[in-house]
């Protein structure tokens, strides 16, 4: 059983708690969260209570605790790169929220200093679990479809307005927009299946705040060149209701992942045929990864299952994106 700490109880904080132990659910084998870190802690009292959490203002504190064997980060983006590092120096293996980081330099750091530690490093893109993800990325790689020639993806999120949080909003923590907490989730399932990012060009649109409270209504949509030699679209409609999907072509058909559980494939000559998957708990199934990988290394051997070329190609394509947003211009994508 990995003892673990959460840092940050806002909403994704208390969504993992909730995936290891909530009630009324059997609680996870692998993993518990014994400790939290909060800004202010009369405002988690009784959920802290009711998970069995310790509660505390300290990062420092937990990482100097010899009964928390590992982190999960669920804080402002730009915290996490520093706050890794913190987590290697301590010895303790960490699973952060995406983004890695905001630059490509600064997760260059975070996966050295966890690498020269011997720690876990593992990154949330629980999307990646998603039954209709999994089996999108395996028919990719079956080479079924032929030569690889584009691919699609759409997210939209109305949970950016359910959830409204004001650090979202502040460019410092969002320089992608909506792209840099939930767009980035189909970036990395591109990049997964067809390689690095090579050059990217982005539009997007912006419109008055309602009310002048909540977040900015927008529409974002980026064309990627793959340094493979695919092409991309990605775009996302903030206020729209939950919406995912991710299509990619070839040369003998094509595999379209819809939402969580749904995936069609498109064949030359052939109806479409359509699979709904069972339902999974992809956080659970994350924090479950996470923990076997950290028992592992305790044995001297395992490691996160995403390669490190794959989170920092992740990371290198945002920041394209970033960069693309303010300049209005094609940007080269730097080499993870």
């Amino acid at each position: 059983m990995i003892r673990a700490a959460v840092i940050g109880l806002g909403r994704w904080g208390r969504n993992h708690v909730r995936a290891a132990q909530a009630a009324g659910v059997a609680p996870c084998a692998a993993l518990r969260f014994t400790r939290a870190v909060v800004r202010d802690p009369a405002k988690s009292a009784d959920y802290a209570s009711t998970h069995g959490l310790a509660l505390g203002t300290n990062l420092d504190e937990v990482l100097a605790d010899p009964a928390i064997d590992a982190v999960v980060l669920a804080t402002p983006n730009s915290q996490h790169a520093a706050q890794i590092e913190a987590c290697a120096r301590a010895g303790k293996s960490v699973l952060s929220e995406k983004p890695l980081a905001l630059t490509l330099d600064s997760a260059r750091g975070a996966l050295a200093a966890c690498e020269r530690a011997g720690v876990v490093l593992a990154v949330g893109h629980d999307k990646r679990l998603w039954p209709s993800m999994q089996s999108l990325a395996e028919i990719v790689a079956s080479g079924d479809l032929g030569t690889l020639l584009h691919v699609e993806g759409h997210f939209s999120n109305e949970n950016a307005r359910n959830f409204h949080t004001s650090w979202r909003e502040d460019p410092a923590e969002a320089p992608g927009a909506s792209l840099t907490g939930t767009g980035i989730h189909v970036l990395d399932a591109m990049i997964r299946m067809l390689g690095p990012v090579d050059r990217v060009r982005v539009l997007h649109r912006v419109l008055p705040t309602p009310g002048g409270e909540g977040p900015s209504p927008d529409a974002l949509t980026a064309t990627v060149e793959f340094a493979g030699g695919c092409t991309g679209v990605l775009c996302g409609v903030r206020p729209t209701p939950l919406f995912w999907r991710v299509h990619v072509f070839g040369t003998r058909g094509s595999a379209e992942a819809i939402g969580d559980n749904e995936l069609v494939v498109r064949a030359s000559g052939q109806p479409p045929r359509r699979r709904v998957f069972d339902r999974v708990d992809a956080l659970r199934l994350q924090l479950e990864a996470f923990a076997v990988a950290v028992d592992r290394r305790a044995e001297g051997s395992g490691a996160w299952p995403v390669a490190p070329g794959e989170l920092l190609g992740t990371v290198a394509g945002a920041e394209a994106v970033f960069a693309a947003l303010r300049s209005g211009e094609t940007i080269a994508a730097a080499r993870p």
